[in-house]
């Protein structure tokens, strides 16, 4: 139930019988001003493919301030709390056994006691008036019900899949498929592991439903997935490649505010799509490819308010890789947190159509995202922002803006190459062109390899990329070598402006 004093509310969601739960922590929220603690369990979330571990995951809904309790059952006398993203200032009371603080606004954090980032909690805290303003109505004509259960688990398949056809179609106020399938709080098992989706259709997962298998959208349209759901992929196979969500050849597509724990193969995977819109996603992974967002041959795609902690590219985009094939452009990123246990948090440009002409990659835009880890020791796959052009590709207009880079384990800030890497690449790319990296702030680390701008030869080269505004430690620097950044063959126009350039 909601918990109000005031405009300070609290909204805590069930935990059905039989959910994976991680009991490091005993967390209790409540509203600001209020005596009443509200009791909040974590989920188990594995992370780091290099040494599975189990952290946790807890998310509520407040409007208003809420204050936030952490205490340890088992062994933790606290001597240091870091709470990131750090550019978000956020100060927490420390006692031995005991971490309190105060939000006043949605946040998706890390809490980490003791500079432990791999048994650390997980803290999403959503936006409580939007959350009661997208939830449908239940007795409306248009919404067909799947009653849950706390206490035994449901069963959803193709068959509903059909039962939502039936339905009319048409569009709300809003924009969305009216038709819509609302999902109570409890566990789900998917038939067959994947549930195919209808199109012109909205789908809501509750606050405490778990779905276990992924979803697939194929040659669709009209598409809205959101909620306050989990979609649990732990129990699968690293080789059973299950994705969280596979949207393929579609286009018109919402996803928001889900989470997902452990899909052994991405996230969510865009092939040949368009008019996508990935928001509030929040997602773990410890397998290899298992990573965050991938975009394949895709237009008009944003991404935004998402966390996404993955062991491999957090968020890609690429032109032409397995039955999706054409250009991929105008595509959005912004207000994200991103860590990648392994390989890189921001990747462009390794798959292309390299049994023809390559593909374009153009008009990609990074914008106010925070990096809060980048882990990687193999060469060819350092960086936490990352061009690698190969397949033929052209990549070309590229904006990175302000992008916050936290102390990292091992890797590069930049790796921009048109590169040849043999064990993806049949050829390798055609160039990258007309880059701005706008307001970057790194703090350093000790695991900080030199970054790399390269070509590939003569005719496949990099140009006109123009750094503009880069901090170190809070300091502007002045050029390429404050900044670590190497230049190699085939680099040329590489500008790092000056602090009285502008």
């Amino acid at each position: 139930m909601d918990n109000a004093t005031n405009k300070n509310r609290v909204k805590i969601y069930p935990v059905p019988d039989g959910a994976v739960l991680q009991e490091d922590y005993c967390l209790r929220v409540r509203p600001a001003g209020t005596e009443a603690w509200q009791e909040l369990k974590a989920y188990r979330v594995k992370v780091d493919m290099h040494d599975v571990r189990n952290a946790s995951m807890a998310y509520f809904d407040f409007s208003g301030r809420v204050e936030v309790e952490i205490t340890f059952p088992r062994f933790y006398t606290v001597y240091k709390v870091d709470i990131r993203p750090l550019s978000l200032g956020i100060k927490p009371e420390i006692e031995p056994k005991k971490v309190t603080f105060t939000l006043d606004r949605p946040v998706n954090l890390s809490v980490e006691i003791n500079k432990d980032r791999f048994h650390n909690l997980h803290l999403f805290a959503g936006d409580l008036d939007k959350a009661l303003e997208e939830m449908p109505d239940k007795n409306d004509k248009n919404v067909l019900l799947v009653k849950g259960s706390l206490t035994r688990s449901g069963f959803l398949s193709d068959e509903t899949s059909r039962q939502l056809e039936q339905m009319p179609e048409g569009m709300s106020p809003d924009g969305h498929p009216r038709r819509t399938l609302y999902v109570e709080a409890g566990i789900y098992y998917i038939g067959e592991a994947i549930w195919r989706l209808p199109s012109h259709t909205s789908i809501y997962l509750e606050g405490g439903a778990v779905l276990i298998g992924g979803l697939a959208f194929e040659h669709g349209e009209g598409l809205r997935i959101y909620g306050r759901g989990i979609l649990y992929l732990a129990d699968f196979a690293r080789f059973s490649s299950i994705n969280g969500i596979r949207l393929n050849h579609s286009k018109d597509i919402v996803i928001e505010n889900l989470m997902f724990i452990n899909p052994p193969h991405y996230t969510v995977s865009l092939g040949d799509c368009a008019q996508v819109t990935v928001r509030g996603v929040k997602s773990f992974s410890c397998e290899g490819w298992s990573d965050g967002i991938d975009m394949m041959s895709c237009r008009d795609v944003t991404l935004e308010q998402c966390f996404l902690r993955t062991s491999d590219d957090c968020v890609a985009v690429y032109g032409s890789r397995w039955d999706n094939f054409g250009d991929s452009r105008n595509i959005l990123v912004r207000d994200m947190a991103l860590w990648a246990d392994v390989a890189h948090p921001l990747m462009i440009g390794t798959h292309g159509d390299h049994a023809h002409d390559g593909d374009i990659i153009e008009h990609i835009t990074f914008e106010n995202i925070d990096i809060l880890e980048h882990h990687e020791f193999q060469a060819g796959y350092l960086g936490a922002m990352a061009i690698n052009a190969g397949d033929k590709n052209l990549v070309r207009d590229v904006v990175c803006r302000n992008i916050r880079i936290e102390p990292f384990e091992h890797g590069k800030v930049l790796d921009f190459q048109v590169r040849w890497n043999k064990d993806y690449n049949p050829a390798p790319g055609r160039g990258i062109e007309h880059i701005l990296l706008e307001d970057i702030d790194i703090i350093s680390g000790d695991g900080e390899e030199p970054s790399v701008i390269a070509g590939y030869s003569e005719e496949f080269v990099v140009r006109d990329v123009v750094i503009r505004r880069m901090y170190r430690d809070g300091k502007l620097v002045c050029d390429l070598a404050q900044a670590n950044i190497q230049t190699g063959a085939f680099a040329k126009d590489i500008l790092l402006e000056q602090a009285n350039d502008f």
